[in-house]
């Protein structure tokens, strides 16, 4: 199901293993903190975004702003804050819907894949988990290079069968519209496929549309076509990723419904 909740709250789902299905994060009138976003895992039991900023104006998620602070909440009860101001890059911004707790890569602790943006490269898809009490930037993907540039995250699982966990997103969704997919090697990430001609935002939505599922032939990724008018699913054949219709309009119905192997 995608997260395109009316009731203006934080949801998120995991569909399968390491499947991260989209996330919605619009408070309602008056609310003035996001809710947790919690975690049956070890290591992260929750996450939200903190302090709203305006220092990057991008505004790409409608009446999302972007975030300066990420809390996390341990296993344990302990909160802990990073707050991007206080840090080694302190104009970066976390450009996101809400945070996405997921073991990342592979270790059964669970980490924090989010959107951060810098005002000078654009966005990159960064991961963050708890060190000796701290949260730190554990692995990232290189930033896009220009200012006012984001990505969409698509998928967090296995997605070649290859027993890693991969990552998927798609860079600029409203320009190049390319699907992007990393795996874990020796130093970090490192890209292992890509597409192009898919999407799974459009500017001022407040959902991230889309996600994974598995029909019976293995994982693959729910998006829009380029003109976000028909819902595509994306897999692995071999080495390459291919794109193949479903028959279904891109519409929030459309996309739960092919989630859903309807």
């Amino acid at each position: 199901m995608v997260w395109s909740c009316r009731c203006r709250k934080n949801r998120s789902e995991m569909r399968g293993a390491g499947a991260v299905i989209g996330v919605m994060a619009v408070l309602a009138p008056g609310v003035s903190a996001e809710p947790w976003i919690e975690s049956g895992g070890a290591g992260i039991a929750a996450a939200r975004f903190e302090a709203p900023d305006d220092s990057y104006p991008h505004r790409i998620m409608g009446q999302i702003r972007e975030r300066r602070v990420l809390a996390v909440r341990g296993d344990r009860g302990m909160d802990i804050r990073l707050d991007l101001r206080q840090g080694p890059e302190p104009n970066h911004v976390f450009e996101d819907i809400a945070p996405r707790l997921v073991d990342a890569d592979g270790d059964g602790q669970t980490d924090v894949v989010v959107v951060e943006s810098s005002p000078t490269h654009g966005a990159q898809l960064a991961i963050y988990t708890i060190r000796r009490g701290q949260l730190v930037k554990s692995a990232a993907t290189p930033p896009i290079g220009t200012p006012f540039r984001w990505l969409a995250p698509a998928a967090i699982a296995d997605l070649n069968g290859d027993g890693i966990t991969d990552i998927a997103y798609v860079e600029t969704p409203h320009l190049g519209r390319v699907l992007r997919v990393w795996t874990w090697a020796p130093g970090g990430l490192t890209q292992i496929a890509s597409l192009k001609g898919v999407t799974n935002h459009r500017i001022g939505d407040e959902v991230i549309w889309g996600g994974l599922r598995d029909c019976g032939q293995g994982a693959e990724i729910v998006l829009a076509d380029a003109e976000f008018r028909e819902v595509v699913a994306v897999a692995f054949e071999g080495i390459t990723l291919a794109m193949r219709p479903v028959g279904i309009v891109a519409s929030p119905e459309g996309f739960d419904q092919a989630l859903t192997c309807g």
